[in-house]
């Protein structure tokens, strides 16, 4: 009979990561049965509903167990949201050390594959005779920057932002200081030390599984595989998406409104599960949907001073649609849809109304936008969004920009301005057939001879050739 070869995976504590690396979990299994996965899930807070409904469509040969979670309100006063999900898995290594123990006693695991927000059970690996692996959620754009700080930091004093020129990191386009990542926005902060250590862990691991593809990515990719450039094997593994969302009645309720349109008529709205705007933003959104005249499909969350808020905050009691313009609603009952907090967002993209996507620029969500052909607006908002929002716009051309103000606003008429730009006319149609070209190498990236097929198997059969050594 042939060995089952064993897996550990170990999420960031951050719902998008948790999908990410399962859903890359479930590729694995279904395309190599002869793998099982065991997940050591660490939690801020209790698990979501969101968590745990998905949790519930795994196949059987993907376990998985939640670690203690860590109670938020213990962590130190003005914690980012990155250092949170950090001590999320630094103060659950004793657990995550107990169940690794056991689990080895039982059925040996052939690598542990960890998230890259928890970076901190890497160390693991060695103790438990363990290849180490690093599960990059982000595009390789970002991890080929990340690598690129290492040596920045050396070479410069001033913040990034203060740069004269852009910073260009082999094989990516062009990026400006201001728009890198958030936590390198301050260099004196712990959040800035913290990615550093981080992104030093990763330069010693047996290898880094990105979620990307060749075709979407090429530049970067081949610079972080390029022989000689020192980096860790790089595995592109991409595009891992979710195949579907729970609908519940949000979700009914949105899906028959959309029934009801045209096709690519809609400008679908959602800052994904952590963003937030302020209330100034909201008020100006609203205007600019509103003076776009075009159909729209907004998901609204109460507004805050961090663009990150909507993470860690609940909800459940709030009346959002209070935070809306006064007569807003009523003058727009025609137009468009304002959904509290959530809609199903697999079946929005792939509905045939939906023509765009207003986007917080998550990878996730960029990746899903891409796999069902939906150009976008780019509105970044924390992490390294920014640095997505350039790949979109400048790089892939897929997506446009809005300007902000010297407050950091954009405006309701630049607003609506894009708005027409993405839905109709000439630069809608480039922006279409650009991502229609993207949507078709996305398809064949994961077909049999596919590139990032291609990658899963040499992975699979380097860790099955192992378990038949021993």
């Amino acid at each position: 009979m042939e060995k089952t070869i064993h897996i550990a995976v170990i999420p960031g504590a951050w719902y998008s990561h948790l999908v990410s690396i399962l859903e890359f979990s479930k590729l694995l299994v279904q395309l190599h049965p002869d793998f099982h996965v065991t997940c050591f899930i660490p939690t801020l807070g209790s698990p979501s509903s969101a968590s745990k409904s998905f949790l519930q469509t795994l196949p059987s040969n993907i376990g998985y167990t939640f670690l203690p979670p860590v109670n938020p309100n213990d962590l130190p006063q003005g914690t980012s949201v990155e250092c949170q999900i950090h001590l999320a898995t630094t103060l659950t290594l004793p657990y995550l050390h107990q169940a690794l123990n056991s689990l080895t006693l039982r059925t040996p695991p052939v690598a542990l594959v960890v998230d890259s927000l928890s970076a901190e059970a890497l160390d693991l690996a060695k103790e438990f005779n363990m290849l180490s692996y690093v599960y990059f959620p982000p595009a390789a754009t970002t991890l080929s920057f990340y690598f690129y700080l290492l040596k920045l930091d050396k070479e410069t004093s001033c913040e990034y932002r203060d740069l004269p020129e852009p910073i260009q990191a082999p094989g990516c386009v062009p990026i400006r200081g201001r728009d890198l990542v958030a936590q390198a926005q301050d260099r004196s902060s712990q959040s800035y030390k913290f990615l550093l250590q981080r992104i030093k862990r990763f330069c010693s691991v047996d290898g880094i599984l990105i979620n990307s593809f060749l075709e979407i990515e090429k530049g970067p990719i081949e610079a972080l595989t390029e022989e000689g450039s020192g980096n860790p094997a790089v595995y592109p593994i991409g595009p891992i998406i979710q195949t579907r969302t729970e609908s519940g009645n949000n979700g009914m309720e949105c899906l028959t409104w959309l029934h009801k349109q045209q096709p690519c008529s809609v400008l679908y709205v959602s800052f994904g599960s952590g963003g937030a705007l302020s209330q100034e933003q909201i008020d100006e959104l609203a205007i600019g949907l509103e003076l776009s005249n075009h159909k729209f499909l907004w998901v609204v969350r109460a507004p805050s001073s961090s663009a990150s808020g909507a993470y860690l905050s609940a909800e459940n009691d709030v009346d959002l649609l209070q935070f809306l313009p006064p007569g807003f609603l009523e003058r727009t009952k025609e137009q468009g849809m304002v959904i509290p907090s959530w809609a199903p967002q697999i079946e929005t993209l792939s509905h045939r109304s939906v023509g765009g996507f207003l986007s917080h620029c998550g990878w996730n969500s960029i990746l899903e936008s891409v796999m069902h052909g939906v150009p976008l607006i780019t509105w970044p908002l924390f992490g390294e969004q920014r640095m997505n929002a350039v790949v979109l716009s400048e790089g892939l051309k897929v997506g446009l920009r809005p300007r902000v103000n010297d407050n950091g606003i954009v405006e309701r008429e630049e607003i609506s301005k894009l708005i027409k730009g993405l839905m109709e006319g000439e630069e809608c149609e480039n922006l279409r057939n650009n991502m229609k070209e993207l949507k078709e190498a996305s398809t064949n990236a994961l077909k049999e001879d596919g590139s990032s097929r291609k990658t899963i198997s040499q992975l699979a059969l380097k860790w099955r050739n192992l378990v038949h050594e021993n």
